[in-house]
């Protein structure tokens, strides 16, 4: 029965508390983070219930609340936590199996968010979420080549019965209908949302919202909106429900995303398994009841070779939410296919799983058109450290698909000792199944400056793609002083005999080899240094007053008895000591003028007690009397 409950998932029509209390046993049991309807509930459930005539407004949600799979997964999950997740290539029906394009587009944007918004956390389970519950994985990835649908994926006309009233904002460019919009694609995005969030990810120069690639990055770069983090619940939560504002689909959402992170693999397009319960189809009320709006439009046209037509009639009850004659008239819409066996897979689409194989003969470099850059804008470091994300590029045929196998160099352009892991200058990369490469680590050296760093094919002369990086010094948002706070004293002409020793931290963390410049200044607030007074030993200049010094491999610098004169000017001076990041702190200097020496004082002389006739000035001057 809990089995049974699990794959069923469905709204009741008189009352959500049926589904509040099926949702909060299937949490218990499968999905321990998900999360159980509010009391309240503000969410999207309440502009379908019945008689309900109130509509989200058109900027509500990317989907304008349209409906929705409710189907949650199985309650065996792929694996037990902690498991590997690397589990096997299974081809065949089997609900943790993501159809090849779809899934390489879901890890697609997941690299390509997180290189321009890595505070986002986006994890590429959680676009297979919302692809597993808006579209079944585009009809279990029914796309060709380049990851566009075989047919248009389209929601109901939003018209105000029982989903939101948004009229027309696309002309009918997207969806068909010039009266009202509709969702539109494997993600369901509505024109209005799309005109605002649409992107070109496979560089065919088109934002389609029915190709898997440039729906699943757009569905990434919306649910990062608003500086969320995912890897906090409570962002995570807000980033469904802003797709879908209902409670229910923030559950079921949940649920699948939960089950991916235990482990999925992948299978052929084509293969894979639609969930069997929508939104959209409980006859609830005065709400209407039709053909699931998710089956194509036109006919997909037939193969021209004599293989099985793969839309053939089956006595067996076909996929759920897949029309098997799209443009004829069931014979009985009232009566529903029998549920009691499990569909029957329909044969594998002759497309093969990686896009693109035309000829296995052919060099992978000479399928390649283009190279389209991945990791955008500038890469920044500082000097001696890792750069955060590497530069990264996808080749593309002349159609936009990812090719496999090729040759990508990168090679370090420009004056700089930033160098790849092992010190080198250059790099080769092999582009993966989803036709992407990244360079290797990159690492800054001690210069700073710009440079590039440049991806090119190997052995072809296509256009290169160059990313612009630069090197900065090292930061220290904190200088803390070891010695005390006390001032250092010395006398004019002297030198300052107390050794000085300051501590560089960034965000707590020692910071060694930051650049940090001291200066003589005669107040905290003066700008300049000063034009007397105390001066380094050594410097540039009998008087400079102003050095550059580098913390050591503990974070510190150290000014040693002997370093810094006194000048011969006595006063209040500071030296003041600031590094890149913030990090300041002043020392007061006292300049003294020293003890006045006492003047010698002359003698006066001692009269002497006789006189010889020589020595007096009378004997000398007149001569004696003669006898």
């Amino acid at each position: 029965m809990a089995a049974q409950l699990g794959r069923r998932l469905r709204k009741g029509a008189t009352s959500g508390a049926v589904v509040a209390a099926a949702v909060a046993a299937l949490a218990a049991s499968q999905a321990p983070e998900m999360v159980p309807p509010p009391t309240d509930n503000a969410g999207g459930d309440r502009a379908i219930g019945t008689g309900e005539t109130t509509t989200p407004p058109s900027d509500g949600s990317a989907t304008g609340d349209s409906p929705y799979f409710t189907e949650l997964p199985p309650l065996n999950t792929p694996n037990k936590p902690g498991a590997s997740t690397n589990l096997p290539v299974i081809t065949g029906p089997a609900e943790a199996g993501i159809p090849a394009s779809v899934l390489a587009a879901y890890k697609r944007a997941e690299a390509s968010v997180r290189s321009t918004d890595p505070d986002c956390n986006l994890p590429w389970q959680l676009l297979a979420g919302i692809g597993k519950v808006e579209s079944g994985q585009a009809r279990g990835g029914r796309v060709d080549a380049n990851g566009t649908t075989l047919s248009p994926i389209l929601g109901p006309a939003l018209n105000g019965v029982g989903f939101a009233n948004i009229s027309d904002t696309d002309g009918g460019a997207y969806d068909g209908d010039k009266v009202h919009d509709r969702a539109v694609g494997p993600m369901q995005f509505i024109p209005s949302t799309w005109a605002t969030w649409g992107q070109d990810a496979n560089g065919d120069g088109k934002k389609d919202p029915n190709n898997i690639y440039d729906a699943a990055q757009a569905a990434g770069l919306y649910l990062c909106a608003n500086d969320r983090n995912l890897a906090l619940k409570a962002d995570l939560d807000r980033a469904v429900l802003s797709y879908n504002r209902s409670t229910e689909y923030l559950n079921t959402v949940l649920s699948w995303f939960e089950y991916y992170k235990r482990g999925t693999h992948q299978v052929p397009d084509g293969t894979g398994v639609l969930p069997v319960d929508r939104s959209d189809t409980r006859g609830r009320g005065n709400r209407p009841t039709y053909t699931p709006p998710y089956s194509p439009l036109p006919t997909t046209p037939a193969p021209t070779t004599s293989a099985p037509k793969p839309e053939s009639p089956d006595p067996k009850p076909s996929e759920p939410g897949v029309s098997p004659r799209p443009t004829q008239p069931t014979t009985d819409p009232s009566k529903p296919p029998t549920p009691t066996t499990p569909p029957t897979p329909t044969t594998p689409p002759t497309k093969p799983t990686d896009p693109p194989t035309t000829d296995p003969t052919v060099p992978p470099a000479v399928k390649v058109a283009r190279l389209a850059p991945v990791a955008t804008g500038a890469l920044t470091a500082t000097t001696g450290n890792a750069f955060a994300k590497a530069p990264t590029v996808a080749a593309l045929d002349a159609v936009g698909t990812p090719v496999t196998g090729v040759s990508i160099r990168f090679d370090i352009v420009g004056t700089t000792d930033a160098r790849f892991a092992g010190g080198r200058t250059t790099a080769t990369v092999t582009t993966g199944s989803s036709g992407l490469a990244a360079s290797p680590a990159l690492r800054a050296g001690e210069k700073t400056g710009s440079f590039t760093v440049r991806a090119t094919v190997v052995n072809r002369t296509l256009a290169a793609v160059e990313f612009g990086a630069t090197v900065t010094a090292r930061q220290a948002d904190t200088l803390t002083r070891l010695d005390g706070d006390a001032a250092l004293p010395a006398t004019t002409g002297t030198a300052f005999t107390q050794q000085l020793r300051v501590k560089a931290t960034v965000k707590g963390v020692l910071a060694p080899g930051v650049l940090v410049t001291g200066s003589v200044v005669t107040s905290k607030t003066a700008t300049d240094a000063s034009t007397e007074g105390p001066y380094f030993k050594g410097a540039e200049g009998a008087t400079a007053r102003t050095k550059v010094f580098t913390t050591d491999a503990d974070g510190l610098i150290t000014l040693a008895a002997g370093d810094l004169l006194a000048g011969d000017k006595a006063g209040t001076y500071f030296l003041k000591l600031t590094a890149p990041g913030g990090g300041t702190v002043f020392v007061e200097l006292t300049v003294t003028a020293p003890e006045p020496t006492p003047e010698p004082t002359t003698p006066e002389p001692t009269p002497s007690t006789s006189e010889s006739p020589t020595d007096s000035p009378e004997a000398t001057s007149s001569p004696s009397p003669s006898n």
